[in-house]
């Protein structure tokens, strides 16, 4: 008996016929779970339904829940209406999930039937006339606001229905109430439940031939699911053939029966993208609509199209009245709201994404990334639906337009507003599908756009059916066009499946698998990472990793991983399986290799044969049912449609049991589930001339033979693999070289500069060529990545014949644990704490403060690098330590240095690879390495652009004069770093010590740093030469010259000044500290260069910043920007020169002037007001913006100098493009210029102050993006 049920299980169709409505002895119940409703005419309240009768009366494998099938038969309860209304039946289908889990799936055909009880007639004009009452008396006020219900308090609902039909008057209006057939099934079904309830509907109202019974008997136990790779027919009233198939486990996509044809005309292709794209991503995802099928077509179809992923979370496509309250859910869900309303106001949420079905409205979460290669993907859409000649004005919209147009992520229409009849008949198609004459002249409007406004009184209520905007040229049988839609969606959901074949064509390479066995790994799931992130997203393409780095954090992303994993132990997820048989093929095509090419790749994967083949040649025919009754009593449909006779219905006479088990048997030839999915996918997969080198190439490039061939075939097969490997690095470095020398490649045509995307490709395609190079001929694996292995065995060893040497702390790896205390200014309050807590890493001085930095060199060993690799805790695969090695060694230009270091511990390299191999092949190892040095010649900075969140050591060594005096000081000092990824807190330099470690997030390229202290002590004053900040693990070397005081009452009186630094290549400490010069107690007043030579520097600054904004690689970082507005030969340094000339700073008593007196005095004269200056005058915005800039730095505190303050000066005014303005209209101008500079300086000489103008000019065209640093706060 259990056999059968799990055979019924498998095969029957139907589980439940069911049949909801209103029942008479309970008469009208108010449903309560839908909200205080009395502000409604009784018409429009839901009230309460119950299931009348299912057959049969429960099935052991899905137990009937009657409460969920009432709900979701009728999710708003029992409507009322009039004649005055429309009554077309609805059919939509819905989804049962239990507790456990399971889905069960169901369809409903929804009908109204005229209402002949005269108790529910007198109940409902009762209703009515108590409704009527408090409307006059002013009790209950009519609200044109619908009823929310539970709804999160930022909606807002509002309808609009017509009053004629929201009243009932007992004596004119007849009286209609809502029915549902349905049936309840095991498999998702969509087309066939509709042609078979819409039939048995019509037999009911022809009062046709056979019985109600033998119609649903027929379904219920003749009517099964073919098995897979296999297709079967039966008959539905009125003679109408439906045809059931199931695809094959393996080739081919999981069944799926709902028309994406239909998706695409109602909402366009870029929409759907839109809307994918924020299921991806996991967000909140509300549906709107008046239909209940356009709810579950969206849904379903966006929830599919995620194969090989499945949604986790809440699923509720049709959202009961009872069940508003889930709305509030604080996570991710999927979720479709039934409401007729034409306005829904929904404010920006950060997480939810709100589409209106029926209007075309979309809102999306602010700041949701693009999909990858979003224009080229719609494209290919489009191409396929214009092949199926799917048309439609939306379709037809995505066509023309761009994508990006289309569609933001604010509140976007794409619905036009509606002027006439004509386009009510456009959206509702309702109202021509029962006149033929109607419907063509609706299509000859269409392409004719004649007006058709004097029909305006006509009906323009949204009921639409959801394929609206399709038409077709030539009618096609139901039958046909189910076909047809068949083949549009395994063609569009191989499109979208190749998008995740392509973007995680290589995933299962980055997943983490556990040591550990089954149980212990499923208890320790949650806490644990199974795929290394970083390094994946490292390999992608620049502009991808804003989506993906979001992606591969949902749950959906995770549990695929999980699925992997798990296979491990268990079959491979269904879903999974034909994931990877994708994949398979790609790398078949392309390859076994990592690398992927960040070009779009179209789908070629698309194939209807396996579908043509069961829809034009059906496995099992069933024949229309015969009647069950020989004596059969025709039934009134004015009595309403009938409870069945459960007696027939509930059970299958035994006979009829083994007949049908007998033909099915012979008809399937003996096929089973179990079978199919174990043993038989290959008959039924493919043909096996296409299935078998597949795999057969698969396994010769992963798996060794069990038969080894003789040692002439292997050396033969070897020496062509290590001759194509070594031709491999040639052209990957050939490539690697010209795409980054530029102007060396312009010659060789070749383009001249090469995309970050670009680059990171390339390198990703290295290190996947290294992989495979140490993959050849290794003896055992000893993990994912066989460069990673060899280089922790390299290590080991060197580790244990160093046992015995004497430990330098300064040799030893770098620390970059994320438990690295970071500096923030709360160490201020115990920097000696600090400091004593890095004894290894710090020097100290002695009473005497003359012992300076030594800042030695860091050392260029294998085992340093692999330490600062292995100490990176955001990587957590070896394929991962292995890239990062690589990027490490290439910035450092050591890979092939490392690498021939590595090969040269010859008993370690023959314990581990065989005598065939790549590596122990002399020669064309010195090749390989050779080619490897070339790129010595190029300068990456891969490692430091792509391990961002990686904790970095930087050593700061702090230069002050050599004279005693000066070398020390007794305030607080406190040191602030720049770079182009980030910028720290200010750090307290410990005290008697001049180089310290701290640690931070991966800065990047360091740009600025600030210097200062609190001036507190009896000897503030410090004389500093110059600062070197190096990354401990990179070694890249800043040099931040200063050359000047902190302190009050000497200099500029600056108690903090930025530096601007620029990294040192080869640099030389003992030579520099040697030939640097003693800096004076006083410093001298600066040189004045001759006007020719300030012309020249004025001339090249001006022309390096152009250079630099219309080069590209001037868009990616501001840290040059930084260096040519504040360098040594910055625009700010030549501005300063081109002030100082001819400026009168000598004073016979006090400290020489600076350039900022002379600004400050000009504020000063100035009036703070002008009277006479109009709005639109640009002397007027001048003078304005000079006060502004002048009072808002000189606000800005006190311990900037002079020089510091026209720094910033300088920078505001070039930003805002108002500089050559200032000069001309506000400082040439003022009579402090006549008294502080002399004739022939730039201020009073014409020809020079037009120089200087006509130059500064040039820069208005570009946009100035300042640094922090650089702005130090000030806003304004």
């Amino acid at each position: 008996m259990e056999t059968d049920n799990i055979l019924n299980n498998r095969t029957k169709f139907a589980d439940y016929f069911v049949i909801c409505g209103l029942d008479l002895t309970s008469g009208l119940e108010p449903d309560s779970f839908a909200g205080d409703n009395l502000q409604s005419t009784p018409l429009e309240r839901p009230y309460k339904c119950k299931v009348l009768g299912h057959y049969p009366e429960n099935v052991s494998w899905n137990p009937f829940d009657k409460d969920a099938v009432c709900m979701l038969c009728l999710p708003n309860g029992l409507q009322f209406r009039t004649q005055k209304s429309n009554l077309e039946p609805k059919f939509h289908s819905f989804i049962i999930t239990k507790e456990d889990g399971r889905r069960s799936y169901g369809a409903s055909f929804i009908f109204y039937e005229e209402i002949r009880n005269r108790k529910i007639c007198s109940a409902m004009q009762t209703l009515q006339a108590m409704h009527l009452t408090e409307l006059s008396s002013g009790r209950c006020k009519r609200s044109m606001e619908h009823n929310t219900r539970s709804l999160p308090r930022h909606f807002k609902l509002s309808a609009h229905t017509r009053a004629a039909q929201s009243y009932y008057e007992y004596t004119k209006d007849t009286l209609y109430v809502t029915k549902s057939v349905a049936l309840i099934m095991q498999q998702p079904y969509v087309h066939a439940p509709h042609i078979f309830l819409a039939g048995l509907y019509r037999c009911w109202k022809d009062q046709g031939s056979p019985s109600l019974e033998s119609l649903v008997y027929n379904l219920l136990y003749e009517v099964c699911v073919p098995p897979p790779g296999r297709s079967l027919s039966f008959m539905c009233y009125p003679q109408e053939k439906v045809v059931l198939q199931t695809p094959t486990n393996l080739a081919e996509l999981p069944f799926f029966d709902f028309p994406l044809r239909e998706l695409f005309t109602l909402l366009g292709v870029d929409c759907v993208i839109q809307l994918f794209t924020c299921l991806l991503l996991e967000n909140q995802i509300l549906l709107c609509s008046g239909e209940y099928q356009r709810l579950m077509l969206v849904a379903e179809s966006l929830t599919n199209l995620l194969l090989p992923f499945s949604w986790p979370h809440v699923y509720v496509p049709i959202l009961p009245a009872s069940c508003h309250h889930f709305l509030d859910a604080p996570v991710p869900f999927v979720m479709g709201l039934h409401t007729r309303e034409s306005r829904v106001n929904v404010p920006s949420e950060a997480n939810l994404c709100y589409m209106d079905l029926d209007t075309r409205l979309l809102q999306t979460p602010e700041e949701l990334p693009s999909f990858p290669h979003k224009t080229e993907f719609a494209d290919e859409i489009c191409d396929i639906l214009r092949r199926h000649k799917v048309s439609g004005e939306y379709v037809d919209m995505n066509l023309n337009n761009s994508g990006d147009k289309l569609m933001t992520s604010s509140c976007i229409s794409m619905r036009t507003r509606k002027h006439s009849w004509a386009d009510d008949l456009e959206d509702d198609p309702s109202l021509t599908q029962g006149s033929e004459m109607l419907q063509r002249i609706v299509s000859l409007n269409k392409r004719s756009g004649v007006s058709l406004d004097a029909l305006d009184d006509l009906n323009d209520d949204w009921d639409s059916m959801v394929d609206d905007g399709f038409s077709e040229e030539t009618e096609i049988s139901s039958e046909m066009q189910y076909m047809k839609d068949l083949q549009i969606n395994n063609a569009v959901r191989e499109i979208f499946l190749n998008r995740f074949v392509q973007m995680f064509s290589t995933y299962e390479h980055f997943i983490i698998q556990p040591n550990q066995d089954k149980e212990e790994w499923l208890n320790n799931r949650d806490s644990m990472q199974n795929f290394d992130k970083a390094t994946f997203l490292s390999d992608q393409p620049q502009h991808h990793l804003p989506f993906l780095s979001r992606f591969i954090e949902t749950q959906m992303f995770a549990t695929l991983v999980d699925n992997k994993i798990l296979s491990n132990w268990c079959p491979l997820d269904p879903l999974l399986r034909v994931f990877e048989t994708r994949i398979k093929l790609v790398r078949n095509r392309y390859g076994e290799s990592l690398e992927r090419t960040p070009c779009y790749e179209a789908c070629t994967t698309i194939s209807d044969s396996q579908l043509e083949k069961r829809l034009s040649s059906i496995d099992t025919e069933i024949p229309f049912p015969t009647e069950l009754f020989k004596n059969h009593a025709v039934r009134s449909s004015r009595s309403g449609f009938p409870i069945l006779d459960s007696v027939t219905l509930n059970q299958e006479p035994v006979q009829r049991s083994k007949k049908r088990n007998m033909r099915m048997n012979n008809s399937f030839s003996s096929l089973s589930f179990e079978g199919l999915e174990m043993e038989g996918i290959v008959s039924v997969r493919r043909p096996g001339s296409e299935a078998r080198p597949l795999v057969g190439g698969d396994r010769l490039t992963t798996v060794p033979t069990r038969t080894d061939p003789s040692p002439a075939l292997i050396a033969l097969s070897n020496w062509e693999f290590i001759e194509i490997l070594l031709k491999e690095c040639k052209q990957k470095t050939k490539r690697m070289l010209v795409e980054k020398l530029g102007s060396e490649a312009l010659a060789m045509g070749h383009g001249a500069q090469t995309s970050l995307v670009e680059e990171n490709t390339l390198i990703a395609s290295l290190c996947d060529l290294l992989e495979r190079v140490w993959s050849n001929g290794i003896q055992k694996k000893q993990g994912k990545s066989a460069l990673w292995a060899h280089l922790m065995n390299y290590l080991e060893l060197e580790e244990s014949t160093d046992t015995a040497k004497p430990i330098d702390s300064n040799h030893l790896g770098p620390d970059l644990s994320s438990g690295s205390i970071e500096s923030s200014p709360d160490n201020r309050s115990s920097p000696r704490s600090r400091s004593e807590s890095r004894t290894s890493n710090t020097r100290r001085l002695s009473e005497d403060f003359q012992q300076e930095p030594t800042l030695r060199p860091l050392p260029n060993t294998l085992a340093y690098d692999l330490r600062s690799v292995q100490a990176m805790t955001d990587i957590k695969t070896h394929v991962g330590y292995a890239r990062a090695f690589v990027r490490l060694s290439l910035e450092k230009k050591m890979l092939s240095k490392h690498l021939r270091t590595l090969l040269s511990e010859s008993t370690l390299l023959r314990s581990q690879y065989k005598r065939t191999a790549f590596l122990r092949c002399e020669e064309e190892k010195d090749q390989f390495l050779y080619h490897l040095l070339s790129l010595n010649a190029v300068d990456y900075n891969c490692f430091t652009n792509t391990y961002l969140n990686t904790r970095i050591p930087y050593r700061i060594a702090i230069y002050p004069s050599r004279k005693n005096s000066f070398s020390s000081t007794t305030a607080n000092c406190w040191i602030q770093v720049y770079g182009s990824h980030g910028e720290t807190q200010r750090i307290p330099v410990p005290k008697a010590t001049l180089e310290f470690v701290f640690h931070h997030k991966n800065l990047g390229y360091l740009t600025t740093t600030r210097i200062g202290h609190d001036n507190s002590g009896l000897s503030p004053k410090w004389l500093v030469e110059y600062i070197i900040v190096r990354n401990e693990v990179t070694g890249h070397t800043y040099n931040f010259p200063c050359g000047r005081w902190l302190g009050k009452g000497i200099d500029d009186d600056s108690t903090e000044r930025l530096l601007v630094g620029e990294r040192e290549k080869d640099r030389d400490i003992d030579r520099g500290r040697s030939s640097r010069v003693r800096s004076p107690s006083v410093p001298p007043p600066k040189k004045v260069l001759p006007l020719s030579e300030i012309e020249h520097l004025l001339g090249d600054c001006v022309n390096n910043l152009v250079k630099y904004f219309y080069c590209a690689q001037g868009k990616e970082s501001s840290s040059s920007l930084t260096m040519l507005l504040c360098g040594d030969t910055g625009l700010v340094s030549c501005l300063e020169q081109a002030f100082l000339y001819g400026f009168k700073s000598s004073r016979l008593f006090g400290r020489n002037l600076y350039i900022w007196d002379y600004l400050l005095k000009v504020r000063e004269d100035r009036p703070d007001s002008f009277a006479p200056y109009e709005e639109k005058n640009i002397d007027y915005k001048a003078i304005r913006y000079y006060f502004r800039v002048i009072d808002a730095i000189m606000n800005s505190g006190q311990n900037l100098g002079k020089d510091g303050r026209f720094q910033i000066f300088i920078c505001f005014c070039v930003r805002d493009h108002m500089l050559q303005h200032i000069i001309f209209n506000v400082l040439a101008t003022s009579r402090i210029t006549l008294e502080m500079f002399e004739e022939n300086s730039f201020f009073r000489d014409q020809d020079l102050l037009s120089y200087l103008i006509h130059i500064l000019s040039s820069l208005d065209e570009f946009n100035f993006s300042l640094e922090n640093s650089l702005a130090h706060g000030i806003t304004f």
